[in-house]
């Protein structure tokens, strides 16, 4: 993926080909999620149920950790490098959101 851009609005500029890939995995978690809705419809066991649901749980972490890894190595280094330390507090802020 190619690195991204932050403005001062705290948009991310993305190529698209990273668009791409994200829309993919998205795509991906939504049929994950739209598997589990017919599971209940077809009053599947309860344990099959947990496991796709556990699968969607790795899906979304991966997802974030992919974001996470690009913001870290591009809006967070360039925004330490321009001496925007206060970057580091909404690094600290996203870390307690993920535990």
């Amino acid at each position: 993926m190619s690195d991204c851009c932050c403005d001062s609005n705290k948009s991310t500029k993305r190529s698209a080909q990273d668009k791409k890939d994200l829309t993919s995995r998205v795509n991906r978690i939504i049929g994950q999620m739209n598997g589990i809705s017919k599971m209940i419809e077809e009053d599947r066991y309860c344990g099959d149920i947990i496991i796709q649901l556990s699968a969607i749980d790795k899906s979304i972490k991966s997802l974030a950790n992919v974001i996470l890894d690009k913001h870290l190595h591009s809006c967070v280094e360039r925004e330490v490098k321009e001496g925007h330390d206060e970057v580091l507090d909404e690094i600290v802020l996203m870390f307690k959101r993920f535990q």
